[in-house]
């Protein structure tokens, strides 16, 4: 189980990324979801498997090296996953929601920095969920009031 945690925790490693490596968990998670339709089944799915699985993966790779380690990237994955969802299957739309997903991330507006105070892995990923969510909303209301 070590093995699986901390290659479900890291994204199959990109969390090793020297450089920014919650920017290089987002990117994977572009790559992944690229393959899927956004809005369908089988996205939404893997959504909500991801973020389960990852609350226990990273709540295990916290317990190991500290709390909300930099190699934890499936926070990044996921949160970027729901920036993504029912957006527009384009490469200008994938490009804004990783550039939105990072702003809000980093930013934290609240509630986001709040979310990181819970427990374990429920801190670790809520997070990122919340600028996922802001992100998403974020491309709607832009493609509501045709922006884009």
């Amino acid at each position: 189980m070590h093995t699986f945690h901390y290659l479900l925790a890291t994204f199959l490693g990109s969390g090793y990324f020297p450089k920014a490596p919650g920017t290089a968990g987002s990117f994977a998670a572009i790559l992944l979801f690229w393959f899927l339709p956004a809005g369908q089944f089988l996205f939404i799915l893997l959504l909500i498997i991801l973020f389960f699985a990852g609350v226990r993966s990273a709540a295990f790779v916290e317990k190991a090296e500290g709390k909300d380690p930099g190699m934890v990237v499936i926070d990044e994955v996921v949160g970027q996953g729901f920036a993504l969802l029912f957006v527009p299957h384009t490469p200008v739309f994938f490009g804004i929601a990783f550039v939105f997903f990072r702003i809000f991330d980093i930013w934290k507006p609240a509630p986001v920095k709040q979310l990181e105070q819970l427990p374990g892995g429920w801190g670790i990923m809520a997070d990122d969920v919340m600028a996922g969510i802001y992100a998403n909303l974020l491309i709607q209301l832009l493609l509501l009031t045709g922006i884009f």
